[in-house]
């Protein structure tokens, strides 16, 4: 499989190149980062549109930014892109979504299997433990820009799925009365090197259970990005998520 990473000259794209190097069967035939640069004879552009080599997919580790360019290379080649970027708007989402049906993308905010894992058993204790306070809680490295986190929207949404009617409340200070049974909290933790650290409280009458998922290193989503470019090569078009690559969907 050949690949083209956006968002190369950055810290997962040093991942990506690691773990295709390790893999055997991956070879990056470039990159595109907003400067030009080689990296073991590997060329970086600062655009695609000076790209002349030929993939099989795209991975991209950048920033929302890059996108309007990813998606026109991708539709102009019918190449398939795994879109790991977070920080996506309502605009944004709706041009991967029309871009999808000329070509093939996978979305996701967080690349991890333990995480998209986690997804599923929180959206499993909602619907039984729907009458419990639910809190989000995310940690982050104090570089990272946007807050909270993609995944810990991700989590909001998947709980949202199953309780349509919760409400989300962004971090809390002051009076701001009791807690109303409809919230699902979402707070920011920013400092350090941390990599990535999400909790999903269910705090009931007298109980609460508590989902932890820790992040120890980038490999983690490097290697979850090399599995959903794996799935997605072969795709024509249409748009996927970790849930089609855990559950096995065509």
């Amino acid at each position: 499989m050949k690949i083209i990473i956006c968002g190369a000259l950055g810290k997962m794209g040093a991942k990506i190149r690691e773990n295709a190097q390790k893999s055997g069967d991956i070879t990056v035939v470039c990159g595109v980062d907003r400067t030009s640069a080689e990296i073991n004879g590997v060329k970086v552009y600062d655009g695609f549109d000076k790209i002349t080599e030929k993939a099989d997919v795209v991975i991209d580790f950048s920033a929302k930014a890059s996108l309007n360019a990813i998606l026109n290379y991708c539709v102009k080649t019918h190449t398939p892109a795994v879109l790991c970027s977070t920080g996506y708007d309502e605009e944004d989402v709706k041009a991967i979504k029309a871009a999808s049906e000329k070509t093939a993308f996978f979305r996701s905010a967080n690349m991890s299997l333990g995480v998209n894992v986690l997804i599923e058993a929180v959206k499993f204790a909602a619907k039984r433990l729907y009458d419990f306070d639910i809190e989000i809680i995310e940690k982050h490295h104090n570089k990272k820009a946007d807050a909270p986190s993609g995944t810990a929207l991700m989590i909001k949404d998947g709980i949202k799925e199953i309780l349509p009617d919760k409400t989300e409340v962004y971090g809390r200070h002051g009076l701001v009365g009791a807690r109303d049974k409809k919230e699902i909290g979402l707070h920011a933790v920013r400092g350090g090197t941390i990599v990535g650290e999400h909790q999903v409280i269910f705090a009931g009458d007298n109980e609460s259970l508590t989902f932890t998922h820790n992040a120890e290193s980038r490999d983690v989503f490097a290697a979850g990005a090399i599995a959903a470019a794996r799935f997605i090569a072969a795709k024509d078009k249409g748009l996927f998520d970790m849930k089609d690559l855990i559950l096995g969907n065509a």
